[in-house]
């Protein structure tokens, strides 16, 4: 696996990083031929990292003594021995195939400071690599009870601030609070998914009024906005003069499905992004509307996200990759007309589906 130094240098330097789901059988027991199968096509598909224990893994998990723990040590176990070298590839036929290469491993770290200390340093013994904060639990705290609270768990292991959006559990976090997130030493970067214009650029402005702004690499995970936030320079008039603030790579749930595709529009957004001159490519703007709406119908927008999980659930199941569309909760479920919306958008964009791909593979990875 990647030493901390590399996988340092990887995140910065900007990559996909696909929030893993939780495969669970429709006894809602756990499917772990489907949850190996993602783990492999993630990494076969080109993603430079997997965030494990998040949102999109479900934070019910954490409601059953040790599941956490074993949820980290498979997908650990499982990337590690996928990307030894003396192993069948991936077919090429279906867009090229990729040398997969040992994951940025980041863990979801929860709760309040005793559970959050435990689980930033259960991810540490069990080798990865930085822990992705959330601060829900935290709801009707200060800003300076949640700069100790991130400090804290930077103590453990580096830490990557979370702008969880308030619709889903997130906590609404103002622009002084990013300043001095970005001060601790151990913080690697931000994950930004507010879904929300005005909050993203409370954070962007955070970033670049600090004093680590070159040290903190921004991650989207706007999934309504993937490609605008990738392509966008931010110009901040800071009080040491004007600095100049991107956004290198995406920390989602978006990208949990359709990854090989997710791989592509990456690169091709931070090749237009550090291109020479001021135009970006008008495809990619088409392109940006047209991976939102992808986005509606797997996040159930409509119905104010009720189906976010389920709605990847489903995109992995129509694909063979996980058997069921089980959550750990039986209140997660795709909502009424979400599968006929995912039907849309799939005839709509066949191009923003890697169908071909995952089906010459799929034996392979389950196997």
């Amino acid at each position: 696996m990647l030493s901390s130094s590399a996988a340092q240098d990887r995140f910065k330097a900007g990559t996909v990083i696909p929030a893993v789901p939780l495969a669970l059988h429709e006894d809602r027991s756990f499917d772990r031929t489907s949850q190996q199968a993602v783990i492999r096509y993630y990494l076969d598909a080109g993603a430079g990292g997997l965030a494990v224990g998040v949102h999109t893994t479900q934070f019910e998990l954490r409601d059953t003594p040790g599941f956490l723990e074993e949820i980290l040590t498979f997908t650990s176990r499982v990337a590690e021995e996928w990307c030894r070298e003396d192993r069948q590839r991936p077919a090429e036929s279906a867009g090229g195939a990729i040398e997969p290469a040992p994951p940025v491993m980041i863990a979801g770290i929860c709760g309040e400071r005793g559970q959050a200390v435990e689980e930033a340093r259960l991810a540490r013994r069990l080798g990865f690599h930085a822990g992705l904060l959330s601060l829900a639990a935290l709801k009707g705290s200060t800003p300076d009870e949640w700069i100790e609270h991130a400090a804290r768990v930077g103590d453990e292991i580096p830490v990557i601030g979370f702008y969880l959006q308030t619709a889903v559990g997130g906590v609404a976090l103002p622009y002084e609070f990013w300043r001095r997130f970005c001060e601790i030493d151990n913080a690697w970067g931000i994950k930004v998914a507010p879904f929300n214009r005005y909050a993203t650029l409370e954070v962007v402005r955070g970033v670049a009024e600090s004093s680590r702004a070159e040290s903190i690499a921004l991650y989207t995970g706007n999934d309504d906005s993937i490609v605008v936030d990738l392509l966008t320079t931010y110009e901040v008039a800071a009080a040491n003069g004007l600095r100049t603030v991107q956004m290198v790579g995406g920390l989602l749930g978006h990208w949990s499905c359709w990854t090989r595709r997710a791989v592509e529009i990456h690169q091709a957004c931070r090749a237009a992004a550090g291109g020479q001159g001021d135009t970006i490519p008008h495809r990619l703007l088409t392109l940006a509307a047209q991976i939102t709406d992808m986005n509606s119908a797997v996040f159930d927008a409509a119905n104010g996200y009720a189906g976010c999980i389920a709605g990847v659930h489903e995109v992995l199941r129509r694909q063979g990759l996980f058997s069921s569309t089980a959550c750990l909760s039986p209140n997660e479920r795709l909502s009424p007309g979400q599968a006929a919306a995912i039907d849309r958008v799939c005839a709509a964009y066949p191009h923003l589906t890697d169908d071909e791909f995952v089906r010459e593979n799929l034996e392979l990875w389950r196997s």
